[in-house]
């Protein structure tokens, strides 16, 4: 085994506390809402931090260390381009706003109210389908990373039985996960994922300065240029040659995040749980500034494996690495474990036991609101729009509690079976593209664009699922079906090319697939305008604005928040320190950006050396490490205030029983005043 005593007591800590905090929490969760939405009490720390975790789980992890122990500093230049992008939307609340504003439970309850109870139900099924294959092999990728860093066995006996210890860690794994769901739903989902946000950001300090006395600048930039020269892994400008994360891959990566902006609904609890519209915003708006010292260990940790693997200094402990990734098979598996490998090397002991325990927290956190999402989607939007009468709130609860056991069996005997045979990034980007490819256009014209239609929403799902899906399958089956190709075109070049690979990744096919939804959603919706004459959707009676505006969801006075440019500005609704934020944010990211575009434009007019941007990347970690610790600091003591509120107001919360995510007839009776039927269920 590769972990000492020391390292288990670490691992076995963190969990024990993690249990008492659950434990104690659940007794908060009364009603459906509760269960579902946290009761809409959650503050912008609480979700800041709740989602970082959501975000970056284990499964993420390995896959940004594949990436960046492949493509190293490089990848990570083409997302200061997403930044600017990421900041409008942020200051605008793109999405989050009017979504929040809705007060729906799920995306699906949204478009029921924005199209049909039929296409609430289909798009629940195609979310529900999508999401529990892309996390389908959550556990798997978990449990190989544990066998590998722990050092284990690969079978253990257990009361004369011979069991499989891949099987044996996803059950343990999953169970966890499962039991913090069952105990309180959504509240004990976000403050545990609060708590696990606290514990990974100051281990993350702590192995980066690990990693700082572990080596020496010199040796990773004499390790990073082994790199060929057309693939470089310190200059962007370099990478023609790059095998798959090149600028192509970034460039569509940004256009699909802004189309699949909250149309994703593995964290759908966090996307409604906000006490109210500005709220959602600000964790958007202040969110850049939690994931500074978390995606600098995530870049800098493979980088590192990568150093140590390939520095003449390092040689005596990296052979024992070489030797074991010799004998795994060549494919996806054998660049998953990698850096794991790699670590149990190079971290001392303690450090390695507080990484696993990082990689534990990850791993909870994802898989406990994805368990939730898509256990909730299950029966808030394929079963309960069936019925015409309420749930008892303990049965309702129960049937949650149900579902979301049957979502943890499916994934489990999936990541049992199934085998990946591209990119972790490739599988996620085109598995959540089987909802997404048609959910952006439809929600993005849902919440924007009063023409939109139910026709054009009904066609740019069927066409973006359904092409995202078919590629999916043919890119499974690719390596079957290229015998009896090559057997019926022997004289073709495209098969005789690509015998063992599909040609097209899952970042290629959801990026095609995204093109078509859209043209498909504009397309049918000006056809139902101009040549139908279809009316307009009342906007304002979904959204609770002007006459339909609800107490207590926006400041006193205003009903109607901004619009337009103005809505990047702050609103009546910030505070000073809000604003101050506010003009931080935009500082910091718009300053990023204009050094972005300066440094481009000097490369192609003069160029750069790899010397140059060998003193950028260390000035680049030196700097968000320092800002890492400060951020740190600061949401530690936002996300206690938040968890006291949340709390404090979960105690004297007047149970709503009728909050249940339904959308009833008496809702539906009244036409807009456009001939739409349009109203959200406060």
């Amino acid at each position: 085994m590769n972990m000492h005593f020391i390292d288990w007591s670490i691992v076995a800590f963190f969990a024990l506390g993690l249990f008492s905090v659950a434990i104690y929490t659940k007794r908060y969760t009364k009603s459906v809402a509760d269960f579902l939405a946290a009761n809409r009490c959650a503050g912008r720390y609480l979700i800041c931090i709740s989602q970082g975790v959501t975000g970056v789980g284990a499964i993420s992890f390995i896959a940004m260390f594949t990436m960046y122990y492949e493509s190293g500093f490089t990848a990570y230049w083409w997302t200061i381009a997403l930044w600017p992008v990421g900041l409008l939307m942020m200051l605008c609340g793109w999405i989050a706003y009017r979504y929040r504003e809705t007060r729906v439970m799920t995306l699906a309850q949204l478009f029921e109210v924005r199209y049909s109870r039929r296409f609430r139900i289909f798009c629940g099924i195609l979310a529900w389908l999508s999401g529990v294959i892309n996390m389908g092999i959550f556990p798997a990728v978990t449990a190989r990373f544990f066998i590998v860093f722990c050092g284990l066995p690969q079978d253990v006996h257990l009361f004369g039985l011979n069991i499989s210890t891949f099987a044996l860690i996803m059950t343990i794994e999953l169970s966890i996960s499962l039991l913090f769901t069952f105990l309180g739903g959504m509240v004990v989902v976000a403050i545990t994922d609060m708590l696990q946000g606290f514990f990974c950001n100051i281990a993350y300090l702590v192995i980066i300065v690990v990693l700082y006395f572990s080596f020496d600048w010199s040796q990773i930039l004499t390790s990073l240029k082994t790199a060929p020269l057309d693939a470089s892994m310190l200059n962007p400008f370099k990478t023609t040659h790059a095998s798959s994360f090149n600028l192509s891959f970034f460039m569509m990566n940004i256009f699909i995040y802004i189309y699949t902006v909250r149309t994703w609904q593995g964290a759908q609890g966090y996307n409604c749980a906000a006490k109210n519209a500005h709220e959602a915003k600000m964790a958007g708006i202040i969110g850049t500034w939690r994931g500074l010292i978390q995606n600098t260990l995530i870049l800098v940790l493979p980088i590192c494996a990568f150093t140590f693997l390939h520095h003449v200094d390092f040689a005596a402990k990296a052979q024992t690495v070489q030797q074991t990734i010799s004998g795994l098979p060549a494919g996806e598996v054998r660049d998953q474990v990698m850096v794991p490998l790699a670590l149990v090397q190079m971290l001392p002991v303690g450090i390695i036991g507080l990484f696993a325990a990082v990689m534990l927290a990850a791993a909870i956190g994802t898989d406990q609101t994805y368990l939730h999402s898509w256990g909730s989607i299950f029966v808030q939007d394929i079963i309960l729009p069936f019925r015409k009468k309420a749930i008892d709130t303990k049965q309702h609860i129960l049937l949650l509690r149900l579902s979301i056991l049957l979502v943890a069996v499916f994934i489990f005997l999936f990541s049992l079976f199934f085998r990946e045979s591209d990119h972790i990034f490739m599988y996620l980007t085109l598995t959540g593209s089987i909802y997404t490819g048609g959910a952006g256009s439809v929600l993005l014209g849902g919440l924007y664009w009063k023409r939109g239609s139910a026709a054009a929403a009904w066609c740019a799902m069927i066409i973006g699922g359904g092409l995202s899906f078919f590629g999916l399958v043919i890119q499974t089956a690719w390596p079957s079906m290229v015998p009896a190709l090559h057997k019926w075109f022997p004289t073709s070049h495209f098969i005789n090319s690509n015998l063992e690979k599909f040609p097209y990744d899952g970042m290629q096919i959801s990026f095609y697939a995204v093109l078509l939804a859209i043209l498909a959603y504009i397309g049918v919706s000006l056809w139902g305008w101009l040549v139908l004459k279809r009316p307009a959707f009342n906007m304002e009676r979904m959204l609770h604005r002007g006459p339909y505006a609800i107490k207590g969801e926006h400041i006193e006075g205003e009903t109607v928040p901004v619009t337009g440019w103005r809505s990047i500005l702050p609103s009546k609704e910030f505070t000073g320190i809000d604003r101050l934020l506010h003009a931080g944010l935009t500082l910091w990211t718009l300053g990023w950006f204009i050094f972005f575009v300066a440094v481009t434009m000097y490369h192609l007019i003069i160029g750069t050396t790899d010397e140059w941007w060998a003193k950028f990347w260390w000035f680049f970690v030196i700097l968000t490490v320092v800002l890492g610790t400060i951020t740190t600091i600061w949401f530690s003591i936002g996300g206690i205030k938040d968890m006291k509120y949340m709390f404090k107001a979960l105690r004297g919360a007047v149970i709503n029983e009728e909050d249940d995510g339904r959308v009833t007839e008496e809702d539906l009776k009244a036409k807009t005043d456009s001939g739409e039927k349009a109203v959200a269920k406060a």
